[in-house]
């Protein structure tokens, strides 16, 4: 079966360096937006710029600076649906609970369109991404895995970084959760799996088996 190629543009918010991805197939005019960050105008200039049409907003979680641009996309889209983990769904519309409140802002989204949950499969723009969810970081984080080219692709939000783990202190923060997580949805996929994350570098599963700190080989891959 030939493999549907995906191409991906990362575009970073200053603040906070939170990565936002557009992702698409090869030569396709839709796309799905992954966690729009605080700097929106950027990511709006890059699909007008290519003449891109999002077929789908897809937020891994609901802290602040993965869902600031949401309003703004859903205005110049506003059939555009919007997509979120079931159990973040709340955060938002609630800048305590999306954290905006703690930095003295008050970002609020448009409500979700669409909840997913462990096991489902969102299809858009021709991609279908399977749904895992990994809480830890927050109650309702998913990551969102493209399978249909290899190595695989996994839109990991702040679930993992390139040698680090997300915070998983704030108040429906777990970090057995989180590990547990990680290694049991994250780390049982091929070590050459892509993992993109909400802030920094690239990484691969197999280089953070081998090489992270908090969740590699020193643990449960001893």
């Amino acid at each position: 079966m030939s493999q549907q190629k995906i191409d991906i543009a990362t575009i970073v918010s200053t603040l906070f360096g939170e990565n936002t991805f557009v992702a698409r197939l090869m030569g396709g005019s839709q796309c799905v937006v992954i966690d729009p960050g605080l700097e929106p105008e950027k990511v709006i200039h890059y699909l007008d710029a290519r003449h891109l049409t999002p077929a789908a907003i897809l937020n891994t979680h609901g802290h602040a600076d993965h869902i600031a641009g949401n309003a703004a996309l859903k205005d110049r889209w506003p059939d555009c649906p919007l997509v979120i983990g079931a159990g973040d769904a709340e955060k938002l519309t609630d800048p305590r609970s999306n954290l905006s409140a703690g930095f003295g802002m008050s970002v609020v989204s448009p409500p979700a369109d669409v909840t997913v949950d462990e096991g489902d499969v969102y299809s858009a723009a021709g991609l279908d991404l399977e749904v895992r969810a990994i809480p830890g970081h927050s109650a309702g984080h998913v990551v969102f895995l493209y399978t249909a080219q290899q190595p695989a692709t996994v839109f990991v939000g702040d679930v993992i970084f390139a040698g680090g783990i997300g915070r998983a202190n704030f108040p429906d923060g777990d970090p057995r959760r989180l590990i547990e997580g990680i290694r049991e949805k994250l780390f049982t996929l091929p070590d050459a799996t892509i993992l993109l994350p909400g802030h920094g570098p690239a990484t691969t599963v197999g280089r953070e088996k081998r090489d992270n700190p908090w969740v590699g080989l020193g643990g449960a891959f001893d």
